[in-house]
């Protein structure tokens, strides 16, 4: 006759078996030895009419070795994920006082400076006109540029209007115009700007860089950096 286990009692004590204590382990946590040495009992307690079938066994293993793999995966990809952020935070934090290329037709201008920026064209284009506009939405400035061949165009406004009075700080809005093919086009306009500091946001959040009266953008959305 075969003795009962009390549900309130150690497991292991009941079936007249002993293991190790890891005191880093919870009383949650069940290891492939543990697994194993209640597999073995349960094949000593079994039933000799009725065995285990070798699928039900295979079945249990299998069972638990994917839950330790999916575990120990799990454990993996939090350490990578780690490693990623603090060298994206590594990377972020030496772009202080540089300057980055994003997608943006608005720029910033400074007291004395300039504004640059860049196009890239898929085939050759005419008749490229930078326009400038004020906060306000006054044109200030148009600068015929001529043709350029495929590739990247690289644009600068030397902050002055068409009367070559030099405009105020702020932000500015650029638009480029030209012709492809006969046909006009304003391809999308990318402008550089300073990065003032680096915010690491919460787990999950982007890394972001403060720019120069731009405000905010995430790493993952810079093009190039000067």
């Amino acid at each position: 006759m075969m003795s009962t286990v009390d549900a309130t009692s150690d497991i292991y004590s009941s079936l007249g078996l002993t293991r190790e204590v890891d005191e880093n382990l919870s009383d949650s946590d069940l290891q492939m030895q543990d697994f194993m040495n209640l597999l073995v009992t349960e094949l000593t307690h079994q039933d000799p009419f009725k065995p285990m079938e070798n699928s039900e066994m295979a079945t249990q293993i299998s069972q638990f070795a994917a839950v330790s793999g999916i575990e120990e995966l799990n454990t993996s990809f939090e350490s990578l994920s780690t490693n990623i952020v603090s060298s994206q935070a590594i990377e972020a934090a030496g772009l202080v006082g540089r300057q980055v290329m994003i997608p943006s037709d608005k720029a910033y201008l400074t007291t004395g400076g300039t504004v640059g920026g860049s196009i890239f064209l898929s085939e050759s284009m005419s008749n490229i006109t930078l326009r400038v506009t004020n906060s306000s939405g006054e044109l200030v400035r148009e600068m015929r540029l001529g043709s350029h061949a495929d590739g990247e165009f690289a644009f600068n406004w030397d902050g002055a209007d068409d009367a070559g009075e030099y405009q105020p700080s702020g932000i500015y809005e650029l638009s480029i115009q030209g012709d492809v093919g006969g046909e006009a086009v304003s391809p999308q306009v990318l402008t550089n700007a300073d990065v003032e500091s680096v915010s690491l946001g919460a787990p999950g959040q982007p890394i972001l860089l403060n720019l120069n009266g731009l405000g905010a953008i995430s790493l993952n959305d810079v093009i190039q950096i000067h």
